[in-house]
Formats: structure tokens, C-alpha cells, sequence
């Protein structure tokens, strides 16, 4: 019987990984490495690294401060490695930022106007809620690592010649 150690990596730790295909074309699998692709990008690009349907699943290279951000649905980020701030702001008018059509996180070009909600400081293993009708921005004070859930939008990034495996 084979013995498997799981390994949880870092920005500063990890092995790029891959798989073992038995009886198919390789090419039809998308493989990438969250670490290598966050250390790869520039701070906050919210690159896909799992697409299913309309959701992606994106790796976030944590480092300084972010841009606000809102969307028109729930997200979820959670972090991998490092420690991030998370503030919040009710929207004061969520049609101002996005429509009943628009999906994914909307960069926004300033702080928008409404009611600060407060923050959360999330930690490596630590899930957030970015919720609907807030905007949100990132703060992290050293480089980390997160991922967030959230529907396929203007502010996902598609690398998948660059960061699959072929």
C-alpha cells in the first residue's frame, strides 16, 4: 500500500506539482501550482487557476495595498499564506458600481460612497466573507497568498498558456 504525505506550501516552500495520467491526452487537463502562480503576479492581479461554468476560483498574490473592489454577489477568499486586512463599506447605491447582469468583482477607480462596515484581519487557513452590496479592499503588510471564489468577471485575469501544464 502507497503512503501519501500531504504538504501544505508557502510562497517561500513549495513544490510545483503534477499528475500521473494512466490510460489519457494530458492535454485535456488544466494543471497549476497556486504558489507559483501568485509568485508570478503583480500584487492584488486576480489570476483563475479553476474554472467551472461561470465560477472561477482565483490566486491572489497579497502585497501592500489593494484597489476597492465590490460585486454583485457573495465571494469568498481564503488565505493560504501570509495574513491580510480586509475593509468594508456598505454601498450607499450598489447600482452605481453594478447592474442585476454585471458578475466577478468590479474594480472600482476610488473609494466608494457609503458606510464604513468595519474589518477583518484574516490569517493563514482563515475564510472571508466579501459580501454583496460592500466593497472591499485588501491591506497585508508582507507578501502572502489567497484565493477567492467568485463568478467570472472584469477583473479576472486568464494566464492558462502561461501557467498550465501542457
Amino acid at each position: 500500500m502507497n503512503s501519501f504525505q500531504t504538504t501544505f506550501g508557502s510562497l517561500q516552500d513549495y513544490e510545483k506539482g503534477g499528475i500521473e495520467i494512466v490510460a489519457d491526452n494530458p492535454m485535456y487537463y488544466a494543471f497549476s501550482n497556486i504558489f507559483e502562480v501568485a509568485n508570478q503576479s503583480a500584487p492584488y492581479e486576480k489570476v483563475a487557476v479553476a474554472v467551472n461554468l461561470g465560477y472561477v476560483i482565483e490566486a491572489v498574490r497579497l502585497e501592500g495595498q489593494s484597489g476597492w473592489y465590490a460585486a454583485p454577489h457573495d465571494e469568498f477568499a481564503i488565505v493560504m499564506d501570509g495574513e491580510v486586512e480586509v475593509h468594508f463599506i456598505k454601498l450607499a447605491d450598489p447600482t452605481a458600481v453594478y447592474t442585476d447582469d454585471s458578475k466577478g468583482s468590479i474594480p472600482l477607480a476610488a473609494q466608494p460612497a457609503g458606510t464604513p462596515m468595519g474589518r477583518v484581519v484574516a490569517r493563514r487557513g482563515h475564510q472571508v466573507l466579501l459580501p454583496e452590496g460592500a466593497a472591499y479592499r485588501f491591506t497585508a503588510h508582507s507578501v502572502g497568498v489567497m484565493l477567492i471564489q467568485t463568478m467570472d468577471g472584469p477583473a479576472t485575469v486568464h494566464k492558462w498558456g502561461q501557467i498550465c501544464l501542457k
